[in-house]
């Protein structure tokens, strides 16, 4: 596989490409006790990156991991490894930690051999076309079953298997909900939808991660004068909605133009919050 140009920190040096830096026998090669989390660079600013690098520790230490690097320490190194690269494409910024031993009969992590490392690469902003999406069979977990306190790289394989399912059905990705039937997220992001001049998206609940391009985007929604309620929502209520968007580090805010059989048109709480969240992050 060829990979973006990419440059790894790890062991207190920069390294190039895609280095291997886990055995077989590392706890989270096959215990899955890993975190991580996301941020961008793109046209000269990376917006709330602080507070990624903040949450990484915050998930580390919801996985029984214990955080090796201050967030200010993450972050200087992360203005340290953006300038490797040209500027002329977008990044992906990932610090992680990981644990290489386990405790007893190896299945906690031990925390004293957790590990970090920060990858930025390159990952070109796509254009904000929308997508389609349908509702999954399969559901969030809750707090008592999965960490769902942390981003955990142990979460995304149900995710994962959501979106896979949703394409065999001809969607680009899918609404996921939560063990009690109400919407959760999209399998790859916070979901918003509006209805009769009010923004609404679901309430924090502990099935998933309340992001952080999900809290921007509500606060600035606020800030411009829009009402935005966060509640319990439905299946029906999507499908009643005038609009539907969705908000993510990986794409921002991008408006979703499909959803089961029902065409949308990006509409213009989409427009105002994608909009609102470019001019902050320039500002």
């Amino acid at each position: 596989m060829t990979w973006s140009q990419t440059w790894t920190f790890v062991d207190g040096e920069w390294l190039s490409g895609n280095p291997p830096i886990m055995g077989p026998r590392s706890h989270a090669f096959w215990l899955a006790s890993s975190v991580f989390d996301g941020g961008r660079w793109f046209e000269g600013v990376m917006p709330d990156v602080d507070l990624h690098c903040a949450r990484v520790n915050r998930s580390a230490l919801a996985l029984g991991l214990k955080p090796t690097m201050t967030a200010e320490a993450i972050l200087d190194l992360t203005r340290e490894g953006v300038r490797k690269f040209d500027g002329n494409t977008a990044l992906y910024i990932r610090p992680m930690y990981w644990a290489e031993q386990g405790g007893y009969l190896s299945v906690p992590a031990d925390p004293d051999s957790t590990r970090f490392l920060l990858t930025i690469y390159e990952a070109p902003m796509p254009e904000p076309t929308g997508f389609s999406v349908t509702v999954s069979p399969f559901r969030r977990p809750s707090i008592e079953t999965m960490p769902t306190d942390a981003k955990a790289g142990c979460l995304y394989p149900n995710n994962g298997r959501a979106v896979l399912e949703a394409k065999s059905r001809g969607f680009d990705n899918c609404i996921v909900l939560d063990m009690l039937g109400n919407v959760a997220e999209t399998g790859t992001s916070n979901v918003f939808m509006a209805k009769d001049g009010v923004v609404f998206t679901p309430a924090p609940n502990g099935a998933f991660l309340n992001g952080i391009t999900r809290q921007r985007t509500i606060s600035l929604l606020r800030a411009g004068g829009v009402e935005v309620v966060e509640k319990s929502l439905t299946k029906k209520d999507f499908l009643e909605a005038d609009e539907v968007f969705s908000s993510g580090n990986y794409l921002k805010v991008s408006p979703i133009i499909r959803f089961e059989d029902r065409d949308l048109q990006p509409g213009p709480f989409y427009a105002k919050a994608r909009k609102l969240y470019w001019d902050y992050a320039h500002a």
